[in-house]
Formats: C-alpha cells, structure tokens, sequence
C-alpha cells in the first residue's frame, strides 16, 4: 500500500461524512475508519457520546515498559456558514493540488495522515511499544468527546509522547494556550420604559463590567514562550424589548491563558475587579499544553520535520488555537506533546475551506517516520 496517497484518498472519504457539530453525528465516520483499523490488525473500541455520537479508540502492540505513542484528532467539524461554496462540502474534491471540503484542514486530513500511516506499519508494531489513535467526537465544541474519554481512563491506556494532528502546516508545535470562557450575569429590576426611575438597568451594570474588562491586567509573569494571556468581551445580551427597562444581561468573556495562569485565580481576581454586581459563570476552562523544546523527543520531531520544511529545522513556536491534549495530556501524565497536521491553520472554519495534497503526503510519510523511530522497527 502507498500509504501518503491511501491518505489522501482516505481524507476524500472523510470529508463526504457530515460531520457539523452540533449535532455531530460522528459515529458513521468513526466506524468507517474503526473498520479499516481493525483489519490492519488493530483492537477497536468506540464510545458513545450521545445518540450517533461516539469516540474511537484503536490499539495496537504496547505491553512493554515503553508506553505507545498517541496520535489523536477529532472528526466533528463546524457549519458551513452563510456564503455558497464553490466546491461541495461534502464531496472531497481534487482541484489541483487542493482537496476542498469543510474539514479538509481542521482536521480529517491530519487523521486520515496518521490512520494510513499506522496501517501502513501495523504489522510492525504488534510486538513493540505499539501505537495509540485517538479519535475524538465533540472537539469542536470544548472538547466534549476528549473529556469524556478522561472521565474513563481505562479506555486510553498509556501515552509515552502524543502527536496532536491538527492544522499546523506541518510545522511541530510544541504547546498551545488554554481557553477559559466566562458569562458574566447582571441582575435589575424590570419597568416600563418611559419610568426607568422605577427600575433597576442590568445593562448599565453589564456595561459598568465591560469597562473594567477593557483595562483589566493578568498579575500573573508571562510565559517565555507563550508571553501573557489574552481577554476578548465577545459579546454582549441584555434586555427583551426597547421600551422596557432591563432585568437582565450576560458579557460573554474569551480569555486565552499561558501555563503561568491559574484559571481558579484569574476567576477570583475578575470576581473582585468588577464587584458584587456581577456574577460570573464558567462556561468552558481547558488548560494550556506546553512541552519545553529541549526535550529529547521533540527534538527527534525537529529532526523528522526538518526536511519537510525546505530544510530549515523548526524554532520552538506554540499555536493560539486550543486542541484536545488540553484533556488528554494531563490525563496521560503530561507526556511530551506536539500539535503536528497537515492542514492550514487560517483555513480552519473557511468558507471552501481545503488542505494542500502535498502536505497530506508529506505528514502522512513523517507520522511513518516517527511511528517507525517509536517502536524501533
């Protein structure tokens, strides 16, 4: 088998699953790829999620003191959103040196990538450290399928190093930040529009907190990698009609945090700044990653990439989205972890949105590589 280009005629065949979350309905794609694993000699397991929904989990070899290496990507994938594509979503079609679909960067590329190549290797990898895919339902929306399977840790097993293959343009990351998501509620006294004196205005109170949101400051040092979080005021809801005077309203608050925060602090800390009129909710908190690049293992994927990268070996550089190690690796221990794929990042949740082929191939012969230097064989 040619495995780079049973990868990408394998991403083909992902990309004609819809697989929008929500509702997600990722199962039938999972069983596809459960299927052609377990031929190759892998042991299967699915867990459901919820109705249609469901993680994959594929082993092969382990048994040593070595653990395996994880390789993990998600196949749920965002809507296609309000402008007409010019290339079907779901069909996996070639244009030249592209292959269009939504998810064809973020991220059914990197899983096909890593599926063909373990394939390619499974009757390699019975006897040694073995191999490890983890294929996760609900990553779009906060990582729901990774965080399931962390409710359940006998269904992982071990992680010696974890690949993550998301959309990096083959360029190895060596950590990301974390997402820590906040509705603040304000809280009035309803009243009819023209007797605003005989209410109490929770929009005023929702403003008076996105003022202090604006010139708020992390105390927090910043990370010599990542520098310092970020705050974002997403959005802001309050009020039902003009002529009333608000009850109720909710800031929508995005912080993006480096492994110097600590988000049970930050809660505090915002708690105080903006006063007793707010009430703060958390909405979704997933940690930061981050491997320190001297670390024996990432310099063995500084080497393997080197030459997929026009021969320049990578600098140490981490990634602004979040991804699914945010659950696994602190469930596997913190095992050293790079966020590798083929696909293009600023393609991510684009309209004719599509994955360059040559990086489909190229990922799919590195992640070879690195299963190979893994196990030995």
């Amino acid at each position: 088998m040619n495995a780079p280009h049973e990868a990408l005629h394998l991403t083909q065949a992902l990309l004609r699953f819809d697989t929008i979350n929500p509702p997600g309905d990722e199962e039938a794609c999972a069983r596809h790829l459960g299927a052609l694993l377990e031929a190759a000699g892998f042991r299967v397991a699915y867990h459901p999620i919820g109705h249609g929904r469901a993680n994959l989990v594929a082993q092969i070899g382990g048994g040593q003191d070595t653990p395996p290496i994880v390789f993990t990507g998600h196949i749920d994938i965002v809507p296609l959103g309000a402008a007409t594509w010019t290339h079907d979503p779901f069909a996996g079609e070639l244009d030249g040196d592209r292959v269009y679909g939504r998810g064809a960067s973020d991220m059914k590329s990197g899983v096909a990538a890593f599926c063909a190549a373990a394939i390619r290797l499974a009757p390699h990898l019975a006897r040694g450290p073995g191999v490890t895919l983890v294929i996760t339902a609900g990553e779009e929306t906060g990582c729901e399928g990774a965080f399931d399977l962390v409710r359940h840790p006998e269904h992982l097993g071990r992680a010696g190093a974890i690949v993550v293959a998301e959309p990096s343009s083959n360029f190895p990351f060596i950590g990301h930040k974390g997402a820590f998501w906040l509705h603040a509620h304000t809280q009035g006294v309803t009243a009819h529009g023209s007797m605003p004196e005989k209410g109490d205005n929770a929009v005023y109170k929702a403003a008076r907190a996105v003022g202090v949101l604006e010139h708020f400051r992390f105390s927090n040092a910043p990370h010599p990698m990542m520098g310092q979080g970020t705050l974002n005021v997403g959005h802001v809801h309050g009020g039902l009609n003009i002529n009333s005077v608000p009850d109720h309203a909710t800031v929508g608050i995005d912080i993006r945090s480096v492994p110097t925060q600590s988000h049970a602090a930050l809660l505090a800390e915002l708690a105080q700044a903006m006063g007793p009129e707010v009430t703060l909710e958390t909405k979704l908190d997933v940690a930061s990653v981050y491997t320190e690049p001297q670390q024996a293992w990432v310099q063995t994927v500084f080497d393997v990439m080197t030459p997929y990268l026009g021969g320049t070996r990578p600098e140490p550089r981490t990634a602004t989205y979040f991804t699914d190690a945010a659950a696994l690796t602190p469930a596997y221990g913190s095992p050293p972890t790079v966020i590798l794929g083929p696909g293009e990042a600023a393609l991510a949740h684009q309209t004719d949105e599509y994955c360059v082929t040559e990086r489909v191939l190229d990922a799919t012969d590195a992640f070879i590589e690195l299963m190979r230097r893994w196990n030995g064989v």
